[in-house]
């Protein structure tokens, strides 16, 4: 009896965090993906980011079908919205950073992997935040600060790459290289602002909370 009024009473997990949980760890997976992708370049490595991205779409549809036939959410349903297309978007730009280097035959080099890596980290980041949202709104805020601090050593080695771009043409074959080169760092740059974005907004989640 004692076990049964426990079972009643006690608190049901917040369908929305679980989904924005699953979310962030689809993301993180394809993210690695993609870092074993800058690695190794194989189909096996690019077909997983792809799935990655496919499994994370289908969370992402499920949270908003749960959205639209939710008349109260326990997170304001903007912040709820704009957390789950902040993290798909990191996984996008993973998708499309794969999916250009196959296509214009760009092969992976040091300032890739650089930013690939810290990509990894921020991504490992924002789905720790996620994880602790709804009981240790504090330990949220701490992973959306590393995550924030992650996504400026992106940019600081997006520049560099950048620059290093613009020393190396000699001729139009290393202009062409340039351009696809420029295109892909742009894509790995987009993905930090989007996990920027999902930190800002872990932070705002949690001062609404506290």
């Amino acid at each position: 009896m004692l076990k049964w009024l426990l079972c009643l009473f006690k608190p049901r997990p917040n369908r929305f965090i679980q989904l924005l949980i699953q979310q962030a760890e689809y993301t993180e997976k394809g993210v690695n993906a993609l870092v074993e992708y800058l690695d190794n370049p194989s189909e096996e490595h690019a077909h997983a980011v792809k799935q990655m991205e496919k499994e994370a779409d289908e969370i992402r549809r499920i949270l908003i079908d749960e959205l639209n036939r939710t008349f109260v959410t326990p997170i304001d349903r903007e912040d709820i919205f704009s957390l789950s297309r902040a993290v798909d978007d990191v996984l996008d730009y993973a998708y499309t950073t794969v999916d250009e280097m196959l296509i214009l035959e760009v092969q992976p080099n040091s300032f890739l992997r650089r930013m690939g890596s810290l990509l990894r980290d921020s991504a490992h980041e924002v789905h720790l935040g996620v994880q602790r949202l709804a009981d240790h709104p504090g330990v949220a805020e701490d992973h959306a600060v590393r995550a924030k601090a992650l996504e400026n050593r992106i940019e600081t080695v997006y520049r560099e790459a950048i620059a290093d771009l613009f020393h190396r043409p000699q001729d139009v074959e290393h202009v062409v290289e340039m351009l696809k080169l420029r295109e892909i760092y742009r894509h790995m740059s987009n993905a930090a602002d989007r996990g920027d974005e999902a930190a800002n907004i872990l932070s705002d989640i949690v001062v609404k909370m506290t």
